[in-house]
């Protein structure tokens, strides 16, 4: 199984990629990796490893695309960028997969127009997991269709399941309609409508889901727009953040408070890995021609070993060929 790495990408590349990249290789037997990249500074930072360097190789790419360039333009003019060759390869079947802590924008733009979707499919979406009380749910779209149709949602939660019962081991995965009520009639003409069509679609639909209910746990995919998602992502995002700091203030506020901060100490540490979104590894782009997974800009080594196995696991699951055959029988029930 070969994974192509974006070792330009992300806030800490290349030293935490490459430092991900060698924890999978330690630890899962049956990968091999292609660090996409400047040459000479992936040889150097290499320099620094002696073990598994048999199972890696080197892609050159003299360029970059940043976060601050225009998603288009940078795909369109920066033919030789980390990330236009890797996605190159995936269209060639160089590699299987291909992993970018970079540009979202980019690489969405660059999925569709270097990879393109998969037939049947109207709108890729991204996908990104939640923790919840139980266990991580995973909520798409998060941000490549601020606008969609009842049929986007439905080819989403289709696409959803798949993905859940392959990468994470959910049989028969429970999935919900984010909405501004549980009951049937609520919500805009949009949310109505794509409830009436989950209905009879071949997903495991529970109904609605209010956003206060999204931590209980009780679905396991959860389908919106783009807009909708995106704004849950960060507002979910900004909420923990602030929630951490303001634990830490009040911790370190006397003596009596950093006593019991060391002794909830081990807990508080269970309770930020739970929230912890470099246990998850990345946001995968569903309904794109081949495994194509974003990692999150501020990726560690762990996050990015993380996106490793969860791009192995979307292998194994054979997930792209499996939406291929839900869309047919989705077209089928069409006629």
């Amino acid at each position: 199984m070969i994974i192509a790495i974006d070792a330009m990408g992300g806030d800490h590349a290349p030293q935490e990629i490459i430092k991900g990249c060698m924890l999978a290789l330690d630890e899962y037997q049956d990968i091999s990796l292609i660090l996409v990249g400047q040459q000479d500074v992936l040889e150097k930072e290499l320099a620094k490893y002696k073990s598994c360097k048999n199972r890696m190789s080197i892609q050159n790419a003299s360029d970059v695309i940043t976060t601050h360039e225009a998603p288009v333009s940078g795909i369109r003019s920066k033919k030789d960028s980390s990330m236009v060759v890797g996605l190159e390869m995936v269209k060639v079947k160089k590699t299987q997969a291909f992993i970018s802590a970079g540009s979202t924008g980019a690489l969405m733009v660059g999925s569709l127009l270097k990879v393109g979707r998969i037939k049947g499919i109207d709108r890729p979406a991204l996908a990104s997991i939640i923790p919840t009380k139980k266990q991580g749910v995973l909520l798409l779209d998060v941000g490549a269709n601020a606008e969609c149709k009842s049929i986007n949602l439905v080819q989403f939660a289709m696409m959803g399941s798949i993905y859940m019962n392959k990468v994470f081991e959910r049989s028969n995965s429970k999935v919900g309609l984010v909405n501004i009520g549980e009951e049937e009639e609520k919500g805009n003409e949009l949310v109505k409508s794509a409830y009436q069509a989950m209905k009879t679609a071949s997903c495991n639909f529970i109904g609605n889901v209010e956003a206060r209910d999204i931590f209980e746990g009780n679905a396991d995919v959860l389908v919106c727009d783009g807009f909708t998602g995106n704004i849950i992502l960060k507002l979910i995002e900004g909420l923990a953040d602030t929630i951490f700091l303001m634990l830490k203030i009040e911790f370190m506020r006397n003596i009596l408070s950093k006593l019991a901060a060391w002794i909830l100490k081990p807990a508080l540490r269970n309770f930020k890995k739970k929230m912890d979104y470099t246990e998850y590894g990345g946001a995968p782009f569903l309904g794109i021609d081949g495994c194509i997974i974003k990692a999150h800009g501020s990726s560690n080594a762990n996050a990015i070993k993380n996106a490793i196995r969860q791009a192995q696991n979307f292998i194994k699951g054979n997930v792209n060929e499996l939406i291929s055959k839900e869309i047919i029988k989705l077209e089928d029930n069409k006629q």
